[in-house]
């Protein structure tokens, strides 16, 4: 059964997604007088600045003067003022792959070879030429410079054709150097573009005279962008390779001028010189895009600024610090890297783990044998993160942990391995669990042989280890110390968890496990530890009782990752079952559930309680989810047995707005606003909502009457403003105006004084229908004074009888019956007592029904005095009881 309506979480937005394999653009805005970067991240398009969604990846990207255009499959899309899609152009069969801006049109290839010409505005299409694929596979364009209705198309097989798009006729093919074109660019001269090759060849063509002006080679496989330095007085060239390295060429001596190695980690995707300035943008789908500076000697550029995320996917995230502002996390591209989640310009790289960091540098990314293996598990503190280092991390199969400062952004000056093994490094022991004190001064280390050591964080002196060798038989699979660093928590495989003094290093307790453990976290201020298990269950278990106290079953697949809400109260779980899953700690129930496609391999939650993070197998985004509860109604009640969670969508680049906020939305069937009932047994004594003013000061009206009564009589003001008369009373009423008419007469009609009120009247009907509501409703609107008025109008001398009176004494009967209204009962009976005591001893109907009245409210009384002293009882055992 799936639940209507949104659930806990509503996806936010993405953090570290920059750049992907799509060639990014470079657009001039006139009016701004600004150059805007435009670079596919996924769905999205960054403009830095970013675009609505489109429902796939985007595959291809171009620009003209005012629009952006993206395509993904068979579809283009294009964007206005950098966001929302304003024209989408359907007609290809199969996926596009080459775009060109001309003009009023657009051109788009698909690799069908189907070439389309656009009309941006009507998006019709103004021409279609297919090519045969043996012949001429088209897998280059470009818009010569000058060349009116013309364009310039490469193929695979290595020859070039110029077209007139207008009148739809080949004017000229180049035969081409025998090897497929990949890159066509314009150089600043009219009549000449460079050729990039699969073979690594850049030709710089006169396409007017087909003549070949110059010829270079690179040694890195085929040519997959090219750009040229333009009027600024430096004819260079910039060629990208499939490995990530730069060739620059100098036009004018015909040489290979400098070569920058390792631009990116992966193919070089774009590069754009800016025009007039001695810079050049890049990306690659390495998740970077950097703007490079030509300032210095030797032609070689230098790094300007830049943003990058992982170019592999994160394999563990954490939140740094209290304030929720910064996500540690480690990729299996072996960095590490903080996320800000308030703006970009606040990511830090800290760089990447090398055993020897002046010998790394030497060597380079790609010879570089130096570097460590990807991080599996760290823990970061902030206490003392200004003085030494404030992270510890493990690597993947290796034996050595290594610190990290967060304030200097690199790897800290401490290696830490137990002393044994300084020499020679063991291949089958490996460090897997890691946890830091909560003061930053100490860091305790499990390893796969089952022993366990503890660290100085400053001097990076072993401290000591637990047990006599070693403190399981089996591997650690986590680590924990408590807040106050009087104890450490450690779990082996065998199945065992142990407690041991931080500082004595004693074995405190032991306890055996109903499974072997795959994982556990402590929530260091309520002393909570969940367990992950390797039968996919989850428990909780209390650090001061030493019990488990919640059990949770519903996972499919392996627990990837477990993180708490800042208060404790919910543990959120994810599973290789591409579920994530919250449990209510107190209730010990399943309260909210959602499946994302691909599964969450970490979890982290925001100290302050907003932002849930995620991240996902084979993906380079942190995934931000935004709690809900913190802004608006949401169902924290337990999901049904039978419950299958919805697919969600995993948030793009653009923080989205909340769908369930909208108005039009009809609020599900769980959440319409509980309205308790008057009464929710019929066992339970029950009070009125009525304020304390309507009820409790009923019998000290007298004494109130002679507090209030005034020293002199009031005085009529002379001139009164305008205002509509009111019947005094609780609720204001005006007065209507046959009635005020009559107010204005001299001459008392005695008939009024003599008539019956409302309450008087339903008390009569009730002695016959035995329906008592309707007074009791009356009675219940009227302020003290009225209620007097009406309680003393019930005996004889006041115009009543003794029916009526017969009458309210039953409607005491069934408010006490009936447990509700409980404290009304007591004060209307009291007041009627205090008015007509003498009245009452007289008539011997009344007072049988007094003595009815007498017995009913003895038992209720007992009843609750026994619940009252119950309660008692067991809150002074719970504060004075020693658990």
């Amino acid at each position: 059964m799936a639940r209507e309506g949104a659930g806990l979480f509503a996806a936010f937005r993405v953090l570290g997604r920059f750049s992907g394999h799509v060639p990014h653009i470079l657009r001039y805005h006139g009016r701004h007088r600004e150059f805007y970067v435009a670079t596919a991240v996924g769905r999205s398009v960054h403009t830095y600045n970013v675009s609505n969604v489109l429902p796939q990846d985007i595959t291809c990207l171009a620009a003209d003067r005012m629009l952006i255009f993206a395509s993904y499959d068979n579809i283009l899309h294009a964007f206005a003022r950098n966001k929302e899609v304003v024209h989408t152009y359907e007609g290809h069969k199969a996926k596009i792959h080459l775009l060109q801006p001309f003009g009023d049109h657009v051109i788009s290839v698909d690799v069908d070879n189907v070439l389309i010409v656009w009309n941006i505005q009507s998006e019709e299409e103004y021409l279609q030429v297919d090519f045969d694929k043996a012949t001429f596979a088209v897998s280059a364009i470009l818009h010569p410079s000058t060349y009116l209705n013309k364009i310039l198309l490469g193929s695979e097989q290595g020859s070039l054709q110029l077209w007139n798009i207008r009148s739809n006729k080949l004017l000229y093919s180049f035969p081409g150097w025998g090897f497929a074109v990949t890159a066509l660019a314009q150089a600043p001269a009219v009549d000449v573009v460079a050729v990039g090759l699969v073979s690594g060849h850049i030709i710089v063509h006169n396409i007017k005279f087909d003549e070949t002006l110059m010829k270079f080679q690179q040694d890195w496989g085929p040519i997959t962008a090219i750009s040229f330095r333009t009027a600024d007085g430096h004819p260079v060239m910039a060629a990208g390779s499939p490995i990530g390295h730069i060739a620059l060429w100098d036009l004018e001596e015909k040489k290979l001028m400098c070569q920058m190695q390792d631009a990116h980690s992966t193919a070089v995707a774009g590069m754009s010189f800016v025009p007039g300035e001695p810079l050049l943008i890049t990306n690659g789908a390495d998740n970077a895009l950097r703007v490079w500076i030509f300032d210095g000697p030797g032609g070689a550029g230098r790094v300007l600024r830049s943003r990058m995320g992982h170019s592999a996917p994160p394999t563990k995230i954490r939140y740094h610090g209290q304030n929720g502002e910064q996500i540690l996390s480690a990729g299996q591209d072996g960095t590490l890297q903080s996320f800000s989640t308030v703006h970009e310009k606040f990511n830090k790289s800290l760089g990447r783990g090398s055993i020897n960091k002046k010998k790394s540098k030497k060597k380079g990314l790609k010879l570089d044998t130096m570097a460590l293996p990807p991080i599996t598990a760290f823990a970061s503190e902030v206490a003392h993160q200004s003085d030494w280092d404030g992270i510890i991390a493990c690597h993947q199969g290796y034996i050595t942990c290594t610190t990290w400062n967060y304030q200097k952004t690199s790897m800290g000056a401490h290696k830490l391995r137990p002393e044994e093994f300084s020499k020679h490094k063991p291949i089958d022991i490996y460090a897997t669990a890691v946890d830091i004190t909560s003061c930053g001064n100490f860091a305790v280390i499990g390893m796969s042989t089952g022993q366990v050591d503890v660290y100085n964080m400053q001097s990076g002196i072993h401290r000591g280890h637990y047990g006599k060798e070693k403190a399981h038989e089996g591997a650690i699979r986590g680590v924990a110390v408590d807040g106050l660093n009087q104890l450490v928590i450690t779990a082996g495989s065998e199945g065992l968890i142990k407690f041991w003094k931080f500082k004595t290093k004693v074995l405190v307790y032991s306890t055996e496990l109903s499974s072997s453990p795959s994982a556990i976290l402590l929530h260091r201020d309520s002393g909570i530890l969940g367990i992950a298990f390797d039968d996919f269950s989850i428990s909780v278990l209390d650090i001061e009782t030493r019990k488990i106290v919640r059990t949770f079953s519903g996972h499919h697949g392996r627990i990837n990752d477990m993180t708490f809400s800042p208060d404790g109260r919910w543990l959120i779980t994810s599973s290789m079952d591409c579920t994530i899953k919250t449990w209510d700690l107190p209730s010990g129930c399943l309260i909210d559930c959602f499946l994302v496609d691909s599964a969450a391999v970490s979890l982290t939650m925001s100290p302050t309680g907003d932002f849930l993070a995620s991240a996902h197998v084979d993906d380079l985004g942190i995934y931000l989810w935004s709690n809900r509860s913190l802004y608006s109604l949401v169902s924290l009640r337990p999901l049904p047995a039978d419950y299958e969670p919805s697919l969600v969508t995993r948030p793009s680049t653009c923080p989205e707005q909340d769908e369930g906020v909208s108005g039009d939305e009809e609020p599900c069937g769980e959440m319409i606003e509980y309205v308790s009932p008057e009464q929710l047994e019929e066992q339970l004594v029950t009070l009125s909502s009525l304020p304390e003013s309507r009820w409790k000061n009923l019998l000290s009206l007298d004494v109130i009457k002679k507090k209030n009564k005034p020293r002199e009589p009031p005085k009529v003001p002379k001139s009164a403003p305008f205002f509509i008369p009111t019947v005094p009373g609780l609720i204001p009423r005006y007065i209507p105006p046959e009635e005020e008419n009559n107010t204005q007469s001299k001459v008392v009609n005695l008939g009024v004084l003599a008539q019956k009120s409302d309450f008087f009247i339903h008390l009569e009907e009730a002695l016959n229908t035995n329906e008592y509501k309707a007074p009791l409703d009356l009675l219940k609107r009227l302020g003290p004074s009225n209620i007097e008025i009406e309680l003393r109008g019930l005996a004889p001398e006041g115009g009543g009888s003794m029916e009526v009176m017969l009458s309210f004494l039953r409607m005491i009967g069934m408010m006490l019956n009936k447990k509700y209204n409980f404290e009304l009962a007591q004060a209307y009976l009291a007041l009627f007592l205090k008015l007509h005591l003498k009245i009452l001893s007289s008539e011997p109907n009344l007072l049988e029904e007094l003595s009815k009245l007498s017995m009913q409210l003895e038992e209720t009384w007992i009843h609750l005095q026994t619940l009252f002293n119950q309660s008692l009882c067991v809150l002074t055992y719970t504060k004075s009881a020693l658990l």
